[in-house]
């Protein structure tokens, strides 16, 4: 007896559940979005983690699983351009509150189910930036679904994130009490060097700076770092092979930001036809998170759908459009955390609403994002790229709410939904 329950132990140990598996899949959609256009009649070869055909009519290995996945599209795994995993909605727990109450376990388990949940929804990737006070725990959390410890997206994660001294929060002690930030102040030469390269150091994929915040007389929103100030930064993380992301939702704060030579601007509530043309001159991206605008709207208590619309979304949606006409490079991202993890589709849908084509948005979830995110073999079903693929029930091109009803999910050639 005690032999066979040993037996028994050591089968379940090296037994791994099934999302751990690789195996050589053939899959039959109705179509398949490939990163750019839509394909009918196209069939997928997976083998281990890459894809190794794509097409009509494929030879396929002896062994291979095949899953038919009729009246679906399937598509690159989605790409989130804007996450907060150890963040949850605010109408739940204030900002303060998740920084200054929340202690960091909390925070991590949270995440977990974050990373789950945001996998289960098709975002197979996300760029994750800033922790929002919880250190550098975004690094572990990315090293803990490399290890396959927990499922979840593939992360780029920006550690603390960057900001001037006396600018973010938490806010409103008396002032010989100092509490926890949401993110590492820093200015000046020598301070920001040395935090920059620390970040680096601590395993940041990617550095990201607030340009301006809250912090003006009236709690406005005024410039944050100097243009010197952000082109320093970008030197050094440029010097490493990484890119810098700015917060901006100010003309200025955007406008030193491009200047300096940012990577993607955030928000951009405030940006005007000039602004999205600087940003298109210097090739840099545009990253709107509709989402969160909506969202903290809501909380503060607009009856979407049953009364107008506040200034704050009317705004929205003429910098939206200003930035569509000037023909900038638009990534997805929600500023997920902001609302729930696992609903990241909200943007999509939203950039739809706001005047964005449905095609465009899904080529703006992949291709798009993969080639401004440098993320190499990802955001297309292409021979000789990662196995990271979805499947929806419709067509997410003719409606963009379509990409919600995810059926299938593969990440790395593992299938982590059927």
């Amino acid at each position: 007896m005690k032999k066979h329950l040993l037996y028994s132990i050591i089968l379940s140990f090296f037994c791994l559940p099934s999302f751990a598996q690789q195996n050589t899949y053939l899959l039959k959609p109705s179509r398949v979005f490939d990163g750019e256009v839509i394909h009918e009649n196209w069939q997928v070869l997976v083998q281990k983690d890459k894809i190794i055909a794509v097409g009509e009519n494929l030879n396929v290995p002896l062994n291979t699983e095949i899953i038919n996945l009729p009246h679906t599209t399937l598509l690159p795994g989605l790409i989130e351009g804007h996450s907060h995993l150890l963040l949850h909605p605010y109408n739940e727990t204030s900002w303060d509150d998740q920084v200054l109450k929340e202690s960091r376990a909390e925070r991590i388990v949270r995440a977990t189910v974050h990373a789950k949940n945001t996998l289960m929804a098709g975002f197979t990737t996300v760029r994750d930036l800033g922790t929002e006070g919880s250190d550098y725990d975004d690094v572990g959390l990315k090293q803990s679904i490399e290890k396959g410890i927990i499922a979840g997206p593939r992360m780029l994660v920006a550690g603390r994130a960057l900001v001037v001294t006396g600018s973010y929060g938490p806010k409103g002690f008396q002032s010989d009490v100092t509490v926890i930030q949401g993110a590492e102040e820093a200015d000046g030469i020598d301070n920001l060097s040395k935090a920059v390269r620390t970040q680096i150091g601590k395993g940041a994929d990617v550095i990201k700076v607030y340009a301006d915040y809250r912090w003006g007389p009236f709690k406005d929103a005024q410039p944050t770092f100097l243009e010197s100030e952000l082109k320093l930064v970008v030197d050094i993380a440029k010097s490493s092979g990484r890119d810098v992301v700015a917060h901006a939702s100010t003309t200025e704060g955007m406008r030193r930001a491009i200047m300096a030579g940012i990577k993607t601007i955030e928000h951009g509530d405030g940006g005007n036809a000039e602004v999205f043309a600087l940003m298109k001159e210097k090739g840099v991206c545009f990253c709107p998170t509709l989402a969160a605008g909506d969202a903290t709207t809501q909380y503060k208590g607009w009856k979407k759908g049953q009364e107008p619309e506040p200034t704050r979304i009317q705004e929205k949606r003429k910098s939206f459009k200003l930035a569509l006409n000037s023909g900038v490079k638009i990534c997805m991202g929600g500023d997920v955390g902001v609302f729930p993890h696992g609903e990241n589709a909200r943007e999509m849908e939203l950039m739809v609403e706001y005047g964005m084509k449905p095609m465009d948005v899904l080529q703006s979830a992949t291709a798009i994002n993969a080639e401004v995110f440098k993320l190499k073999e990802l955001g297309r079903i292409k021979n000789g790229y990662f196995a990271d693929i979805i499947a929806v029930e419709g067509e997410p091109e003719k409606s963009i709410s379509h990409i919600k009803n995810v059926i299938f999910v593969m990440k790395n050639g593992i299938i982590y939904k059927k």
